[in-house]
């Protein structure tokens, strides 16, 4: 059965956005986008909530973000896209689905498919959305030296505890580190 993971970069405080939803306190270097390529290469499927898709859509199929580091943009490009959305319309990003049904469902039923596993990036409503419905198998949180103060929190409206095991913490040497997390055996609790 394949994965639904989320990749997410966090502030020390929780948030994956600033308040005006900036991502200019990102850790991005050369350490970083070597795992991101490896990252990519065992996936197969990005999952995007609509702010999310528009913005990657708008950058990834660029000259600038070709010219950037053509590894991850070709793969940005080249992978299934399922974008979760009530509001959009159409898709122009190219292997790109909408997804208007019901998300437990869809998902269900992707995570039953063959295939590698699935990635989530930034879409913070649809994360905390599975999350509550018990649909995220890992959390991969880049936990960055920042405290942002205020923002756009990644588990917004969750009312029961998650607990979670650490499977494995790598220390980058920017100071960010990726903590890598799976739910634990006993669930949730209140």
């Amino acid at each position: 059965m394949r994965k639904v993971i989320v990749s997410e970069m966090v502030s020390l405080d929780g948030y994956f956005a600033s308040p005006d939803g900036s991502l200019d306190w990102h850790v991005v270097d050369d350490e970083f986008n070597t795992f991101a390529r490896k990252q990519l290469d065992e996936m197969d499927t990005l999952l995007f909530g609509r702010v999310t898709y528009e913005g990657m859509a708008s950058y990834w199929p660029t000259e600038a973000a070709m010219a950037d580091d053509p590894e991850i943009a070709a793969a940005m490009n080249r992978l299934p896209k399922m974008v979760f959305s009530r509001t959009l319309k159409t898709l122009d990003w190219n292997n790109s689905q909408l997804a208007r049904d019901d998300l437990a469902e869809k998902i269900t039923h992707l995570k039953a498919q063959t295939g590698k596993d699935m990635v989530i990036f930034g879409s913070g409503e649809v994360v905390s959305s599975l999350t509550r419905l018990g649909l995220i198998d890992e959390y991969r949180l880049f936990t960055c030296p920042v405290i942002l103060g205020s923002g756009k929190p990644l588990f917004a409206g969750l009312s029961d505890t998650l607990n979670l095991e650490l499977l494995k913490a790598q220390p980058f040497t920017s100071g960010v580190v990726l903590l890598y997390y799976q739910p634990a055996s006993n669930g949730q609790s209140v």
